[in-house]
């Protein structure tokens, strides 16, 4: 028996640590939550799948290092709350992905609902400033982790996103249709001309992208976003928010000319194609996105057409005096 023992310890001592299998079914068990949380911010918030994979993992990770239940606690709150405290993730993680942010030049105030679940003064400085150990964390998380345990999900909501984007632009082409019917061209139905969906963040640029069947002017496939006073957004945070959204929609991006030490308050987004504004605003006159925590308003950019200069009226007659006798 002794000798079997030896045996068996032999075995475990050659074997490298961690590389026992667990079976999906277990694992998913083990991070029941965990899932169940993505299920909220995938399912019932219709956020993206690929930005809220990486909230889960913020989260796990704030437990890792010491702050408990934050999953939990998250789950205990209305969906309201869960979805402003998911923006705030987004900002700490803008915050731990960007090497040019430093503690000092970010608010100890922006991000008041985590501070409240966790009950710490935990703020964007903090992420900044443990930043190689907290990307280390978050791709160990992402991978080995969130990838497995929320895959399924992911794989859900993705497809549920893409035909949701295919129905809207078929709605889009028969409105079209109805609208202007001898300006558009007969094509084969969208089924046939788009791929069928793949992962994440490929499919849905592609798709605005092979809507566009004719020249359409820049300004009648632009987009006009506003920004809060005092809340700075960078161009590259526009572009990767949008592009990491819907794909490759962006022919061009000009933010406001303003002095080196102003604040651009607005920006003008050129789409390759009439759809993508679309379905960027679906379908509404406004619409309100969150970039890195900071509020950004987008609307259908209205060009100023020069007004029409108007002839002006002939000079009245011209009589001479009476006194010329003429």
């Amino acid at each position: 028996m002794d000798r079997v023992q030896g045996l068996v310890s032999v075995v475990k001592a050659m074997v490298p640590r961690g590389a026992y299998f667990v079976p999906d079914q277990q694992f998913n068990m083990f991070h029941n939550i965990d899932r169940e949380l993505y299920a909220v911010l995938v399912m019932n918030l219709c956020r993206d799948p690929v930005e809220s994979l990486h909230c889960i993992a913020l989260w796990l990770w704030l437990e890792r290092v010491g702050f408990k239940k934050v999953v939990t606690k998250l789950l205990s709150l209305p969906r309201v709350l869960v979805n402003e405290l998911a923006d705030e993730a987004l900002a700490c993680l803008g915050v731990i992905h960007n090497e040019k942010v430093s503690p000092l030049s970010t608010r100890r105030n922006d991000t008041p609902l985590m501070q409240r679940l966790i009950d710490s003064e935990l703020a964007l400085p903090f992420f900044a400033k443990h930043r190689l150990i907290a990307v280390r964390g978050l791709a160990k998380l992402v991978n080995e982790v969130c990838m497995r345990a929320l895959k399924d999900i992911m794989q859900q909501a993705v497809e549920r996103k893409a035909h949701q984007s295919l129905a809207d632009l078929s709605l889009y082409h028969q409105q079209q249709q109805r609208q202007h019917p001898r300006q558009v061209q007969v094509q084969p139905p969208l089924a046939a001309r788009v791929p069928t969906p793949a992962p994440p963040r490929v499919q849905f640029g592609s798709l605005l992208a092979a809507a566009q069947t004719n020249e359409v002017h820049p300004d009648d496939r632009t987009i006009f976003v506003t920004f809060s006073k005092g809340y700075l957004v960078h161009e590259w945070e526009v572009r990767e928010f949008f592009t990491r959204l819907y794909g490759n929609c962006i022919e061009s991006l000009h933010m406001q000319d303003v002095m080196p030490n102003e604040q651009p308050l607005f920006a003008r987004i050129v789409c390759h194609s009439p759809a993508a504004i679309e379905y960027i605003l679906n379908g509404n006159v406004k619409a309100k996105f969150t970039i890195n925590g900071k509020h950004v308003w987008a609307r259908k950019f209205v060009p100023k057409r020069p007004k029409p200069v108007s002839p002006s009226p002939p000079p009245p007659p011209f009589n001479l005096p009476v006194s010329l006798g003429i």
